[in-house]
């Protein structure tokens, strides 16, 4: 099951998405999920470098242990 919250309120906006489909799809919806999320962090990434000024972006890489 693939969990997608988002939070919202007060200038915030938070996405987290978590989990997989369990490959019942053939592994369609999770790379749907994948791109779109994907997608928006590359044109947020875009209007950064763009307005430098005015939007900072910092994206992380997290590991598993």
């Amino acid at each position: 099951m693939i969990g997608i919250r988002a939070h919202l309120g007060d200038g915030l906006t938070r996405i987290e998405v978590t989990g997989h489909e369990g490959h019942r799809e053939q592994g369609r919806v999770c790379a749907a999920v994948s791109a779109i999320t994907h997608t928006a962090l590359l044109g947020l990434q875009a209007v950064a470098a763009q307005h430098p000024d005015l939007v900072n972006i910092e994206i992380t890489q997290e590991t598993t242990p």
